[in-house]
């Protein structure tokens, strides 16, 4: 089980020294020196809206809000997906009665690690924010910006150097001399080594089943994936699902066909 692994990311991002300096490494303009809320797998849930759960949700000492995504597989739907996530974001913000100007007060970054080219230009770092297309210095001004990495990249320009070892490390080509990368390596194998760390994710992920109003296959098979990756006995894993589910043997199996 790797950095991509998305139960392996959120549980190592607890680490609140490794969090901070990776967001430093990715936004480094921002010089965040603290990190005020930190919370892995944050689950939006609004009303009669479509459920986000974030793999990383952080709030640094001068109230930049800051969401990290670990992506995998390439859906295809990256820009509507965070146009989305922007919007839950600002929810989350904004209270009722609250001024709009209020969101002033929150930048928000939302950066996606992906390990694919979404863009196809080589780039190691895709930076957007709002701009007028007359004139390009001219900016909207509503302190949003989006941040996609690609850890095929081939090219890297001068900002890119400080994330350029954790791409590697996404590929499995991390230096592990490199104090980071060792840092991040040291806290997966405490994470491996950790029956209660890999419990407490294997009960949150059951809970979290438990409040949708529809659990479907795919969630079932998701869910029995993410618990192997944590290399949780098979045992256990099988028999906590089907409790939870109500499956039969023969049912439980297929999941793992």
């Amino acid at each position: 089980m790797t950095i991509t692994s998305d139960p392996m990311f959120g549980l190592v991002m607890q680490n609140k020294e490794i969090c901070l300096e990776l967001i430093n490494r990715a936004l480094p303009n921002i010089k965040a020196k603290q990190i005020i809320q930190l919370d892995t797998q944050k689950d939006i849930n609004i009303v009669s809206a479509h459920r986000v759960r974030f793999d990383v949700y952080v709030r640094d000492d001068k109230n930049n809000i800051i969401v990290i995504e670990m992506q995998v597989n390439n859906q295809n739907n990256i820009p509507a997906r965070l146009r989305y996530y922007q919007e839950q974001v600002d929810h989350e913000l904004l209270r009722p009665g609250d001024n709009y100007s209020v969101l002033n007060n929150y930048p928000t970054y939302i950066i996606m690690f992906c390990n694919f080219d979404y863009f196809k230009q080589g780039w190691a770092r895709y930076e957007f924010n709002l701009t007028c297309t007359r004139d390009h210095n001219l900016k909207f001004g509503d302190n949003r910006t989006v941040v996609i990495f690609n850890a095929l990249a081939k090219k890297f320009d001068k900002n890119d150097e400080p994330i350029k070892n954790f791409l590697a490390l996404m590929r499995n080509q991390g230096d592990n001399k490199n104090r980071f990368i060792a840092q991040i390596q040291g806290e997966i194998d405490k994470v491996k080594q950790d029956p209660e760390r890999r419990d407490g994710f294997m009960k949150y992920e059951l809970n979290l089943m438990d409040a949708k109003m529809e659990v479907r296959e795919e969630d079932i098979k998701k869910l029995i994936d993410s618990l192997y990756e944590l290399n949780i006995k098979p045992e256990i894993i099988k028999q906590k699902v089907m409790e939870k589910y109500n499956l039969t043997d023969d049912e439980y199996d297929k999941f793992l066909e």
